[in-house]
């Protein structure tokens, strides 16, 4: 008996030639499992969110999603901020998650004993966007709520404990760096923590003192750190914001240290050697004597 095509009655996929004939032409059956998965949602999830619906282990969808990223069928793209488009979760849909998921159960119990209290059900859904929507593992979550707890902790004292909307946030930028694995994510947080260690020096380079700088300070410190410049030469770009405006003017300061960078300057031996003025030739310096002698005999002459 001849096998026929059953076409359902809702909505089609649309597969295009071209991507049809590299996924054959692969032969992997999981990047073309994948691949059919993420053209149902528009592509508008990333691909490790989908480990869920698919029913496989981590490590099975990211070789798969290697695949397709080695076929050209799959691009890095950013994901919006929270507040801008993520998945509304239903009181149902997190009572299935903490029923099905062992992981996502002991996740949420961590993150419970991590921020000293009970989840509420919008804060377990946090948790299940970074998961399911996001696409972040289980011990990436938990590595970003240490972080996040640590930070507030520091900035604020002890007894203060990130929201889950600021946890939320900061994993979305986690996403967008490509921190979604224990190696990427702990390997962050090391040079985050050396570079927490030296903001000291460039706010006393700056007239600010021992405290620690306010986020958009941290920004500013942080790219001034990625470009090379050290507290010395930070310190003397801060001397030449005053000098013209009067005060410390963050963008003002950035300016001069960016236009520096972009003259591959940033040692203060660098910087002070392009301003000093260049040495005058020795035949420019036999005139200006000569005129001086000159104009000495005529001032002579004329007392």
């Amino acid at each position: 008996m001849p096998s026929v095509l059953i076409h359902g009655a809702d909505e089609g996929v649309t597969l295009s030639a071209s991507a049809a004939k590299r996924l054959v032409e692969k032969g992997n059956g999981d990047a073309a499992l994948l691949y059919i998965a993420l053209l149902r949602r528009h592509g508008t999830v990333p691909p490790r969110s989908l480990a869920g619906e698919l029913r496989w282990e981590k490590s099975r969808i990211e070789s798969a999603e290697g695949v397709l990223r080695e076929l050209g069928l799959l691009v890095p793209a950013d994901l919006p901020e929270p507040a801008d488009e993520k998945p509304e979760y239903q009181r149902s849909d997190i009572v299935e998650k903490l029923e099905g998921s062992e992981e996502f159960r002991q996740l949420t119990s961590q993150v419970e004993r991590k921020l000293g209290k009970k989840l509420t059900t919008p804060d377990i859904a946090v948790l299940l966007g970074l998961s399911d929507y996001v696409g972040l593992p289980s011990d990436v979550i938990f590595l970003l709520v240490c972080h996040c707890t640590e930070r507030i902790t520091r900035r604020y004292g002890e007894g203060r404990r990130p929201t889950l909307r600021q946890i939320e946030k900061e994993g979305y930028a986690w996403a967008r760096r490509g921190l979604d694995t224990q190696e990427a994510a702990s390997a962050y947080l090391k040079k985050y923590a050396e570079r927490q260690g030296t903001f000291p020096a460039y706010m006393r380079a700056l007239g600010l003192g021992d405290r620690p700088p306010v986020p958009s300070e941290e920004k500013y410190l942080s790219a001034w750190q990625e470009m090379g410049f050290p507290p010395e030469s930070v310190a003397l770009a801060h001397d030449k914001t005053v000098l013209k405006c009067h005060e410390l003017k963050w963008p003002y300061c950035n300016g001069i240290l960016k236009r520096w960078h972009e003259a591959g300057l940033h040692t203060v031996e660098e910087i002070e050697q392009r301003d000093r003025p260049a040495p005058k030739r020795p035949a420019e310096t036999e005139t200006d004597n000569a005129w001086m002698k000159k104009f000495i005999q005529q001032r002579g002459k004329e007392s």
